[in-house]
C-alpha cells in the first residue's frame, strides 16, 4: 500500500510509522523547512525555547507507551506535577526541545521537507489518489493522510472531487501570538516553572530555563485567544510592546536582551470531532490531527495512530 502523508507534525510522523510497522510504503509532505509542527523549538542567541507546545501530560495506555519509550532514550523528563498542586499526572516536557521528538520520529521515514503540497485529487480515470505538488509534480498512491488543519485540508481537497462533510470543516480555530525573551538574569516564575490563565492577556507562561531546554534564562509567553484575535492586525513592533509590558509582572529584576514574536493563525480548534479520525466513503483519503482527539500532543499522537491503523484494517 503507498500512503502519502500531509503534514510532518505528531500526528503525521507518528501515522507514518505506524504504516511502516504494517508493511505501507509512506512519504510525509510537509512545507516547513524541518517535520514538527506546533513541536517547535527555537534559539535565540544562547538560548533555547518551545515556542509551540510547552508540555504534555500520558493519560491513555496508547500514549504512555510512547512516552515510556522516550523516557528510556532519554529524550523526555518530568518537568512538574502541576501548576496549581499535583492531579496525579506528571507534566513531561523533551528534554532537548519539543522538536527533537519529531527528529526523532523522522529518523527512517521519507520527510520530504520545503514541499507544498497543492491539491489531493481523487480521480476517475487515476488508479488511487492523486497528491499534486506546487512545482507541477505529482504522486499517485493508494491512500492519503492529511493531518493540516482542517481549513486548509478543505482548501486540498474542495476541487478534487472528494465528497466532504460540510459539517467538519466548519470548524473554526483560535489564534495565539506569542513572545519568546531572553533574559540576563533568571524569571519571578513560581516554583513548578509555569503558569496558566494568570490574567486576562496571558494563557500560559513557561520558564524553558526552568523545563531544563535552555541554558540561559528564557520565557515563552502565550497570549490567549482572546487577545489573540482581537489585536491580530495590530503591528508587529505595537504587539511586542504591549507582550513586552504585560511580562513585566513575571520577568522579576530581569531585562530582555533579545525578543521574538510568533503568531498562530490556526492554533486550537474550538471543536472537536467525536472520532479520533475522519474518512471518506472509499476509504482511500483518512484527515487526522488536533481536531479529532483533542488539541494536544496525547491527542495528536493518538489521532495519527487511529488513521493508520484505519489504512492498515
Amino acid at each position: 500500500m503507498r500512503v502519502a502523508i500531509i503534514g510532518a507534525g505528531l500526528t503525521g510522523l507518528i501515522a507514518g510509522r505506524e504504516l511502516v510497522r504494517g508493511g505501507a510504503d509512506v512519504v510525509v509532505f510537509d512545507k516547513g523547512r524541518s517535520p514538527g509542527g506546533r513541536l517547535a523549538t527555537r534559539r535565540i542567541g544562547g538560548a533555547t525555547l518551545d515556542h509551540g507546545a510547552q508540555f504534555f501530560t500520558a493519560r491513555s495506555p496508547a500514549f504512555a507507551a510512547q512516552v515510556d519509550d522516550w523516557k528510556e532514550c532519554g529524550l523526555v523528563h518530568v518537568w512538574n506535577q502541576g501548576f496549581n498542586g499535583t492531579d496525579g499526572h506528571p507534566r513531561y516536557v523533551a528534554t532537548n526541545g519539543m522538536n527533537s521528538l519529531a527528529k526523532d520520529l523522522a529518523v527512517d521515514l521519507d520527510v520530504q521537507c520545503s514541499t507544498m503540497v497543492f491539491a489531493i485529487r481523487d480521480e476517475p480515470d487515476v488508479n488511487g489518489i492523486t497528491v499534486v505538488i506546487d512545482d507541477g509534480t505529482a504522486h499517485t498512491v493508494d491512500a492519503v493522510i492529511v493531518t493540516c488543519p482542517l481549513p486548509q485540508a478543505f482548501a486540498l481537497m474542495i476541487d478534487g472531487g472528494i465528497e466532504l462533510d460540510e459539517t467538519l470543516f466548519r470548524t473554526d480555530y483560535d489564534r495565539t501570538v506569542g513572545l519568546l525573551v531572553r533574559l540576563d538574569g533568571p524569571a519571578a516564575i513560581p516554583a513548578s516553572g509555569g503558569i496558566q490563565d494568570p490574567d486576562e492577556i496571558f494563557s500560559f507562561i513557561g520558564d524553558n530555563a526552568s523545563k531544563g531546554v535552555s541554558t540561559e534564562p528564557a520565557v515563552t509567553f502565550h497570549a490567549n485567544p482572546t487577545w489573540s484575535e482581537a489585536h491580530w492586525d495590530d503591528e508587529n513592533d505595537t504587539l511586542v510592546d504591549q507582550l513586552t509590558a504585560a511580562a513585566q509582572p513575571w520577568l522579576g529584576d530581569a531585562s530582555i536582551l533579545e525578543h521574538s514574536l510568533k503568531k498562530w493563525r490556526l492554533a486550537t480548534p474550538r471543536s472537536i470531532w467525536p472520532d479520533p479520525c475522519w474518512t471518506t466513503a472509499n476509504g482511500r483519503i483518512v484527515l487526522a490531527g488536533d481536531a479529532f482527539a483533542g488539541p494536544k500532543i496525547e491527542g495528536a499522537h493518538n489521532s495519527g495512530l487511529a488513521a493508520a491503523h484505519t489504512l492498515l484494517d
